[in-house]
């Protein structure tokens, strides 16, 4: 046999096996992610905050309880999260805010909030709905935008330059006669 053929072969083999375990942990890790969801969602308590500020910063960085800290996972303590500062009642509170809804909280604004424990799962505003953030543009999106804009600017040039051009062989016509 080839020896190309059997490396191939192999190349596939292991790939078909590399596919297979990431689907197992995938289903896996899904199923473990909505069991929180539910114990979460069961846990929640409706809450009036007034919202001080929102960053996102490293775990150590953030304010939280040193027994949080020491709960997380090592490689999750260097993460950057999205935490949230707040006024909840007369205290002032450092939570954790869900990565879906953190664009949503609105800063110096009051905010009937989900918690669960020091995470905030929803954000619903006390005096009418809150301002959807706008999406940012992707990378190209912009870039098509600024074509666009310079395009239009260039034949603005050109049009001006070729009536210029005009005005000066109108003018020399004009002598000439």
């Amino acid at each position: 046999m080839n020896p190309a053929l059997i490396v191939l072969i192999v190349i596939a083999v292991v790939l078909v096996v590399a596919f297979i375990v990431l689907t197992i942990l995938g289903k896996k890790a899904q199923k473990r992610k909505e069991e929180q969801d539910e114990q979460i969602a069961a846990a929640s308590q409706t809450v009036n905050m007034l919202i001080i500020d929102k960053k996102r910063m490293k775990l150590k960085d953030a304010g939280l309880p040193q027994q949080i800290i020491e709960q997380t996972p090592k490689l999750m303590r260097r993460s950057k999260l999205p935490v949230v500062k707040a006024k909840v009642g007369p205290r002032v509170m450092s939570l954790i805010a869900d990565e879906q809804i953190f664009d949503e909280i609105p800063l110096k604004k009051e905010v009937k909030a989900s918690v669960s424990g020091i995470y905030i799962t929803a954000v619903r505003g006390i005096r009418g709905p809150l301002e959807k953030p706008k999406k940012k543009k992707g990378f190209r999106a912009r870039m098509a935008e600024n074509y666009s804009k310079a395009n239009e600017q260039l034949k603005a040039e050109e049009a001006a330059k070729a009536e210029r051009k005009a005005a000066k062989e109108a003018a020399k016509k004009a002598k000439q006669k």
